[in-house]
């Protein structure tokens, strides 16, 4: 299982790189084969398939290993974190296949999201996903309260979707019944593959900005603040905003 990253090739690890080259057959979702078809072969087999297809998906590349085939199945970010690792392990458990299976991890988006925002996940954090096709709403609601009164820092994937829109405002209107709407989040949509957009804006002010699938959101903690940090020294260049969460440091 290989995780190719947030979606830009520069910023897949270099073994992943390579194995995607090496490898006999390559399954995955049809949004992720089109980020790294620049790197496949020819003659590879590609096993494609949409979304909602994971298992049918997971059932054909281990039939292929099992007929002797190397083969990679690849999820963005990292495959252990909402990736197709866990649904490929529990398969391979469910038939007592003796298969020998990797897992190489890949950047997240949480991780890709921070580093555009600058630090905000320097301390203890929360990641939620906001979608309930496969975890039921009040369990979701549940963990929010939890992460939002344990002052924790939160990375919500999968905010919205088009036919999606009131988790996020729910999950807005929880936080903020335990921070202060001054509270900072980042918000950054395609992070890291291309035509990113982020924001630096608060809990109070977060739901005025465009949030979907393709978009990753921070919430600080109580110790989260805004930084003006210049480009370039004698640049010229206006200051542009960074969120920091600070680690105890002494400075």
């Amino acid at each position: 299982m290989i995780g190719i990253g947030p979606g830009d090739i520069e910023h897949m690890s270099l073994k992943a790189y390579h194995l995607l080259q090496a490898v006999e057959v390559i399954a995955g979702y049809s949004t992720y084969m089109e980020l790294v078809e620049p790197l496949l072969e020819p003659g590879q087999e590609k096993i494609i398939s949409g979304m909602g297809q994971e298992k049918k998906r997971a059932g054909k590349a281990i039939a292929r290993a099992e007929a002797g085939k190397s083969v990679a199945v690849i999820s963005s970010g990292d495959p252990g974190i909402y990736g197709m690792a866990g649904l490929v392990l529990e398969m391979l458990e469910e038939r007592e296949s003796d298969l020998e299976a990797n897992i190489l991890p890949g950047i997240t988006a949480g991780n890709a999201a921070a580093a555009s925002l600058g630090a905000p996940l320097m301390h203890d954090r929360a990641v939620i996903s906001l979608s309930d096709l496969l975890t039921p709403w009040d369990k979701i609601e549940i963990r929010l309260k939890k992460a939002a009164g344990a002052d924790l820092i939160a990375v919500l994937y999968n905010p919205a979707s088009s036919q999606r829109r009131e988790h996020i405002r729910t999950a807005r209107d929880i936080f903020i019944e335990y921070r202060p709407g001054k509270t900072p989040v980042g918000i950054v949509r395609s992070a890291k593959r291309g035509q990113e957009q982020k924001t630096i804006t608060d809990l109070e002010h977060m739901l005025d900005y465009e949030i979907d699938m393709l978009t990753t959101v921070i919430i600080g903690n109580s110790s989260t603040f805004v930084a003006k940090a210049g480009s370039g020294a004698g640049s010229g260049d206006k200051k542009s905003a960074r969120l920091i969460t600070p680690r105890g440091y002494e400075l």
